[in-house]
């Protein structure tokens, strides 16, 4: 069997392995929304299982990038939705449509991690590059998810969070995570050869795409912006990619 549909399969089967677990869990407590948290920790699964692999040490630093974004993060939302009931977004929506396509989807995003498993590094630069870039959607999401918690928890609460990294751009913590994507496909991807690279860049682009105009911004906009204060908030600050605010 060929290096490539091994390590396919053993990153399929690591995501269908970790959807299953949450499809139970999820008819246990009645909520689709527990596949937010299963997210980051399917996609540390699968770069421990293409380490395990491949034994190289590119592999293994993907490992460690990615389960300190996968920890933090799944740890945010679990802490975040404990006591909450369903999130709007998962209401209507099918269960065993919804774990196939979060199960399709972890595969997608993992194409850099397979990438590595499969090829060595060629530029070694570029894997300190992404590991940059990585490093800073780190930042950026976990500052803009503490502020937010923060401002959710301040009395009197302003009508809009503007302050901070939220200052500069509307989501922040959705930059972050484009960042980690993109920083991976570095360190994974491009740093394994332009074909690697090319053949793996579906990752970042996907993820970005889905934060940007499916399942984070473009949704929290629509509701955002029903809220007094935030179309004027909306005038001055960039929606994803950080800049300056306009002056009011």
């Amino acid at each position: 069997m060929p290096d490539w549909l091994q390590v396919a399969g053993l990153s399929l089967a690591a995501a269908v392995a970790v959807m299953t677990v949450t499809a139970v869990v999820s008819a246990r407590v009645g909520r689709l929304s527990v596949i937010d948290v299963a997210w980051g920790l399917a996609l540390l699964l699968v770069s421990v299982a293409c380490a395990v692999f491949s034994g190289s040490w590119q592999s293994w630093l993907l490992v460690a990038l990615v389960g300190v974004w996968a920890v933090r993060l799944s740890g945010h939302i679990f802490t975040r939705s404990r006591g909450q009931g369903e999130d709007p977004r998962y209401v209507g929506l099918s269960a065993a449509r919804t774990f196939a396509v979060q199960g399709a989807a972890v595969w997608l995003v993992s194409l850099p991690l397979q990438a590595a498993a499969l090829s060595s590094v060629s530029l070694t630069w570029v894997v300190w590059l992404g590991v940059a870039v990585w490093a800073v959607g780190v930042f950026f999401e976990t500052v803009s998810d503490a502020q937010l918690s923060a401002y959710k928890r301040s009395s009197p609460r302003p009508p809009v969070l503007d302050t901070g990294l939220w200052s500069w751009s509307r989501h922040p913590n959705y930059f972050g995570d484009a960042c980690v994507w993109w920083g991976l496909w570095l360190v994974g991807g491009l740093a394994s050869g332009w074909l690697p690279g090319l053949l793996s860049v579906a990752s970042p682009v996907a993820m970005t795409f889905w934060l940007v105009r499916v399942t984070g911004v473009r949704l929290l906009e629509r509701t955002m912006m029903k809220r007094p204060g935030y179309s004027e908030y909306a005038a001055r600050t960039s929606v994803f990619v950080p800049l300056p605010p306009k002056r009011r």
